[in-house]
């Protein structure tokens, strides 16, 4: 059997040590599998591999061990179980979250229901190199937003309804970065101070605080052979159309201002801050 590695890496089929081995990497968005999907897997690994999976540090499932002249078979066998093959190379990743708010009670997004929605307008589109995106819910950073070319970090805009408030000071007790303090009766907000956390209107006993989901994004982060941090240039806001526009205008920047190999932070850096903070704020403004 003649093997096109290039055809194969784009299919996920990632070539090992072994000769003619593969280990194929899965499509699992937002880290959620079925149960009937795990399955699949599991039956797949047994019978083309070597009957276990290596699970990645971005929320991957990798099969090691496919033969080259199993590939087709194995692919039919993992669609049939409802379970996509992945991706390799120069595109949009498998888009990674953690289980957000409709699991965890510091959650301020839903965070799957995102990702999926992430993944259906972008995975697998052809970039200059590999591009990720990571969402977190909430302040706590489990997925560490800004290690990915664009981070998605779950935020709770709050205000404050005096005619609820009974002056207990939980707000105070619970906020970690002393962005509110009482005066004259009144609980003020520091907004220089607050991280959108939204842990005042969690833990309010009278609602008194109350508050309005809605995103942070960070962008050019990475984590490899090089690092950096991914820097974060709009105010929290609510709405996902918006955020759709700023992702849409990040992917065109790099498609266009990138050269081939070269990562997204690499090409901000080298056409600078300025002009990428242009682009995006346009796509901000709408």
């Amino acid at each position: 059997m003649e093997a096109d590695y290039a055809a194969l890496k784009r299919g996920g089929f990632m070539r090992q040590v072994q000769k003619n081995r593969f280990s194929l990497r899965l499509k699992v968005v937002g880290g959620n599998l079925t149960a009937e999907q795990i399955e699949t897997v599991a039956r797949v690994s047994r019978e083309f591999g070597k009957g276990y999976v290596h699970l990645t540090s971005r929320q991957g499932v990798e099969i090691p061990f496919i033969r080259l002249e199993d590939v087709n078979a194995v692919g039919e066998a993992l669609r049939a179980g409802g379970v996509d093959t992945g991706v390799c190379g120069p595109r949009v990743r498998t888009v990674t979250a953690c289980q957000g708010s409709s699991v965890c009670p510091s959650g301020c997004i839903e965070t799957s229901e995102l990702a999926v929605e992430i993944s259906a307008r972008y995975y697998g589109r052809s970039l200059p190199h590999k591009f990720k995106f990571g969402v977190t819910g909430c302040q706590n950073n489990c997925l560490k937003a800004e290690e990915n070319d664009v981070g998605v970090k779950g935020a709770y805009i709050v205000r404050w309804f005096k005619e609820d408030c009974t002056l207990c000071g939980v707000c105070l007790k619970v906020c970690r970065e002393d962005a509110l303090s009482e005066k004259d009766g009144e609980i003020v907000l520091d907004a220089a101070r607050c991280t959108y956390c939204g842990r005042c209107a969690k833990s309010c006993p009278t609602d008194a605080w109350r508050g309005e989901s809605a995103y942070l994004l960070s962008f050019g982060g990475m984590f490899g052979n090089k690092i950096a941090k991914g820097r974060a240039v709009l105010p929290a806001f609510r709405e996902k159309e918006r955020l759709f526009r700023v992702t849409d205008a990040a992917l065109d920047f790099f498609d266009a201002h990138a050269k081939e190999g070269e990562r997204f932070r690499t090409a901000i850096e080298r056409g600078g801050w300025d002009l990428f903070e242009n682009k995006i704020l346009e796509a901000y403004n709408g």
